[in-house]
C-alpha cells in the first residue's frame, strides 16, 4: 500500500473513523465528501455510501470512470450485493464488499465478499488494507450486510416489534438482553448508536434480495427512519436524547 493512496468517500461517523484510523496507522488518506474529488492517481477508495440504489449506482460509477483499471474500490454492502453493485460499472472485477456498524473502534473484525466478477488480487489488496488498519478480515458469502450487521440487524429488529407491540418499554427490553444473555448493551440503545437508518438499509437489503418475509422491517423502525430520528447523531431514535425515552 503506498502512501496518498487511500481515499474515503462519505460523510459519516464511519468514514471520518476510517480516516482517524489510516492516519494513525501512517497513511495519507483523505475523506471526500463526493466522488467526483477523488484524484485520478488514487489506487485504493473506501465507499461508505450505505444510502439507495439512485446514489449508491451514483458514486460506484464515478469511482468507476474517474480511477485508472488497477485501482480498487472497496464499497459497504449494507444494502445489496456486491455482485449486483458491479453490474452498475464497466470494471466490476475490482470491486470488493465490506460490511460492519459505527464504531469501528469497537469492532476487531472486517467481513469481505466478493461478486460473481471480483478477482482474487482485489480482495487480496483489500484484506491488506484493512490488516494495515489494524483490523483482521473474514471472507464470506455475498450477501447484504454480510453476517455480523445481518444479524445483529435482525434482532434490533424484533426488539422495536416488541416495543412497538407494547412486550416491554425500550429500557426494559435493553436490561432484559443486557442482562439475560450478556449483550454488551441493548438492542435498541445499540441500533441508536449504529444509525437506524443503517439498520433499515440491512433489513431492506435482505427482504428484496430473498422475497422473506422474516426480512419485514418493524414499523416502528422504518417511522422512525422516515422521521429523520437516527439515533445518537439525530437527538432521538428509540430514545430521545434530550427528553427521555421515546413514548408510543
Amino acid at each position: 500500500m503506498t502512501k496518498s493512496s487511500v481515499a474515503i468517500i462519505g460523510k459519516n461517523r464511519l468514514a471520518e473513523e476510517l480516516l482517524a484510523s489510516g492516519q494513525a496507522q501512517g497513511l495519507e488518506a483523505s475523506q471526500l465528501n463526493d466522488a467526483t474529488a477523488v484524484s485520478s492517481t488514487t489506487n485504493f477508495v473506501i465507499d461508505t455510501e450505505t444510502g439507495a440504489e439512485d446514489k449508491k449506482r451514483a458514486v460506484l460509477q464515478r469511482l468507476d470512470a474517474s480511477l485508472p483499471p488497477a485501482s480498487v474500490i472497496v464499497s459497504a454492502c449494507l444494502r445489496f450485493t456486491v455482485t449486483q453493485m458491479a453490474s452498475w460499472i464497466k470494471k466490476p472485477e475490482r470491486l470488493v464488499g465490506f460490511a460492519t456498524f459505527y464504531p469501528l473502534k469497537d469492532r476487531k473484525l472486517i467481513e469481505l465478499t466478493g461478486g460473481l466478477r471480483t478477482t482474487e488480487p482485489a480482495l487480496a489488496q483489500a484484506e491488506q488494507l484493512f490488516n494495515s488498519l489494524g483490523k483482521e478480515t473474514v471472507r464470506v458469502k455475498d450477501a447484504p450486510g454480510l453476517t455480523f450487521p445481518r444479524i445483529l440487524s435482525l434482532i434490533i429488529n424484533e426488539a422495536a416489534r416488541s416495543l412497538e407491540e407494547g412486550v416491554a418499554t425500550a429500557d426494559e427490553i435493553d436490561v432484559a438482553m443486557r442482562l439475560g444473555v450478556n449483550y454488551p448493551q441493548g438492542p435498541l440503545k445499540w441500533a441508536d448508536r449504529i444509525g437506524l437508518d443503517e439498520v433499515l438499509a440491512v433489513l431492506e437489503g435482505l427482504q428484496r434480495e430473498t422475497g422473506d418475509d422474516r426480512y419485514r422491517p418493524a414499523p416502528l423502525l422504518k417511522k422512525l427512519v422516515i422521521a429523520g430520528f437516527l439515533g445518537e447523531t439525530s437527538g432521538r431514535g428509540f430514545y430521545s436524547y434530550q427528553e427521555g425515552q421515546v413514548k408510543l
